[in-house]
């Protein structure tokens, strides 16, 4: 029931700037945190930009000071506001929200994910 659909990707040119938006819904569960990840192709999947609840925001290095994380309760939104975009930030984003599962006894966290949308920057 879970879901997590992110938009706002796209192309654009180096030393530009993009905003991605997640709208969540279904998630009825306790959130331990919301984050973007990214993938190139044949590279892992890193962590850009993670928000506990809670807790302190962290970003991956290679994008401090660059990227901000934000979200909108009202609207069930994560957004990722990139500027100074640069080639190698060209990979495909995925929102993600960790989610205390309270129907399990263990109240383990798992993590869900969503379709990805597409950044390319050209240089």
């Amino acid at each position: 029931q879970v879901q997590l659909v992110e938009s706002g990707g796209g192309l654009v040119q180096a030393g530009g700037s993009l905003r991605l938006s997640c709208a969540h819904s279904g998630i009825i569960f306790s959130i331990s945190a919301m984050g973007w990840f990214r993938q190139a192709p044949g590279k892992q999947r890193e962590m850009v930009a993670l928000m506990p609840s809670g807790g302190s925001t962290v970003y991956g290095d290679s994008v401090k000071g660059r990227f901000t994380i934000s979200r909108d309760d009202a609207k069930n939104t994560v957004y990722l506001q990139m500027n100074s975009l640069k080639p190698e930030d060209t990979a495909v984003y995925y929102c993600n929200a960790d989610l205390r599962r309270s129907d399990l006894r263990s109240g383990a966290v798992f993590r869900y994910w969503g379709q990805g949308t597409q950044v390319t920057v050209s240089s």
